[in-house]
């Protein structure tokens, strides 16, 4: 359970979460639209405590993100996938070594390394390009690797923040699908995007931001 309790974050004077209270459910697949800055970004980089609120209070099962130090902080993100739109991958460093370097990083049994990144490959289809290096894949495929090394620690929420925005519209379309079925498994997943088709097709929650206030908030929502 995810609580944004009236929650601020200014930019000088400029409130760009003005006040914002809401809840996201355990396994819920919810896509956050907005014009540019209306605080899609601030609200899931505040989530993961890449950004500091001024006021208010956010929990995730209970434990106060406003609150923890940077040690916690790091606990704590570990059991969060985050995916970005640039990627992100690690360019001297195969698709194997990329979702792998995720795991070696919370210090994970080497011995145990191997059969859980073969496994996140396979759920998003990559399992053959595992010795290729990003420069080789394609945008679709770099995007699947970050899903995978998003995945591949078995987190309970994933945040996705623009991960079509430099995809075309077919790619970004199974990108998106493949975000539905990772949902489907139990894991929640935050999408920002501008992507009026992908809120269309996907028919789940939809939470409106404009000028720092939530505006809409709507079950099985469309792109507004």
């Amino acid at each position: 359970m995810i609580i944004f309790d009236k929650v601020v974050k200014k930019y000088k004077q400029k409130k760009v979460l003005d006040d914002i209270s809401l809840t996201i459910g355990d396994g819920e697949f919810v896509s956050i639209i907005g014009p540019s800055g209306a605080g899609k970004s601030t609200l899931v980089y505040s989530l993961i405590g890449a950004e500091k609120i001024q006021k208010g209070v956010i929990t995730v099962d209970g434990y106060r993100i406003t609150e923890m130090n940077q040690k916690e902080l790091q606990y704590y993100r570990r059991r969060i996938g985050v995916v970005f739109q640039d990627y992100r991958l690690l360019p001297q460093k195969t698709v194997y070594e990329n979702v792998a370097f995720a795991l070696e990083v919370c210090g994970v049994n080497s011995a145990e390394i191997r059969p859980l990144v073969m496994q996140a490959l396979k759920m998003v289809d990559i399992e053959k390009l595992e010795r290729q290096f990003p420069s080789q894949l394609s945008g679709g495929e770099k995007q699947r690797v970050a899903i995978a090394r998003a995945i591949v620690h078995n987190p309970g929420l994933i945040i996705a923040d623009e991960p079509t925005g430099n995809l075309d519209p077919k790619t970004a379309l199974e990108i998106v699908k493949l975000l539905k079925k990772i949902n489907e498994n139990g894991i929640a997943i935050i999408l920002t995007t501008h992507n009026k088709d992908i809120v269309n097709f996907l028919k789940k929650r939809v939470v409106k931001l404009e000028d720092g206030k939530i505006k809409a908030d709507t079950l099985e929502g469309e792109y507004s």
